[in-house]
């Protein structure tokens, strides 16, 4: 049977737009996307192509799909993924699969949007009402930035609950990695942490900003008054800690 999610996925090639997303990616020697390869296709075009495939693919098209050479194909299987997750909230054991299917190919979800737009809607969602564990492990000892990245960004589900806990606690696990992609996702989900309970995110600020990456407070503190960023920011370099009103 034909893998009809790769066969439109390939039917969309843009070859003029394969350098810009090649650049935007940082696919470059050296760089964290090195090595990857573009079909030209943007975000809006996969969309609209799993909503119309993901219910004609199986688990075995998606293996062929994450395993391919290029992004935007590997994208388009952890979408169809979440798609199939999402729709089978009676039948856990479908779910589990899926889960059990993206944790075991984590190699190939190796970029800042592979990870973002598939892990909280996915793993995120399936740890909501379990043990979380996995994704301090990942955060600790992940492989890579992106297994890293994928126990940072996960905890957004349980933040649009109300859930702030782990997304603390993985932020301080996280707290002094030096990479910026980490830095820039541990500071955007305590900022969206912030919108829930400004107070917390204060106190987490108030002890760590003399410490922590300046890109991740940039990120954190972003929502904020002027005034007050600019405290911050001079705290962080004064090496003072400042305290919110």
């Amino acid at each position: 049977m034909d893998n009809v999610l790769l066969t439109e996925m390939l039917s969309h090639a843009d070859p003029s737009q394969v350098e810009g997303l090649s650049r935007f990616f940082k696919t470059g020697p050296g760089q964290y996307g090195e090595g990857d390869k573009f079909l030209g296709i943007k975000v809006p075009v996969t969309r609209s192509v799993v909503k119309a495939c993901w219910r004609s693919s199986s688990f075995r098209d998606l293996e062929s799909c994450i395993s391919s050479a290029y992004h935007e194909v590997r994208l388009a299987a952890l979408l169809a993924l979440v798609e199939i997750f999402s729709h089978a909230k009676k039948d856990p054991f479908l779910r589990q699969r899926c889960v059990e299917f993206y944790l075991s190919h984590t190699d190939r979800i190796n970029n800042w949007d592979l990870v973002d737009l598939s892990c909280y809607p996915l793993l995120g969602e399936w740890l909501l009402d379990k043990d979380r564990t996995l994704l301090h492990d990942l955060a600790r000892d992940g492989k890579n930035i992106w297994e890293q990245r994928i126990g940072i960004v996960s905890t957004m589900t349980f933040v649009r609950h109300g859930q702030l806990d782990d997304t603390f606690a993985i932020a301080d696990i996280l707290l002094y990695h030096p990479h910026d992609l980490i830095q820039k996702a541990v500071g955007w989900l305590l900022r969206e942490a912030g919108k829930r309970d400004e107070a917390r995110l204060c106190a987490f600020l108030d002890s760590r900003c003399t410490s922590m990456p300046r890109t991740m407070l940039r990120y954190a503190i972003e929502k904020f008054p002027e005034d007050r960023r600019k405290s911050y920011l001079i705290a962080c370099s004064g090496n003072r800690r400042p305290r919110c009103p």
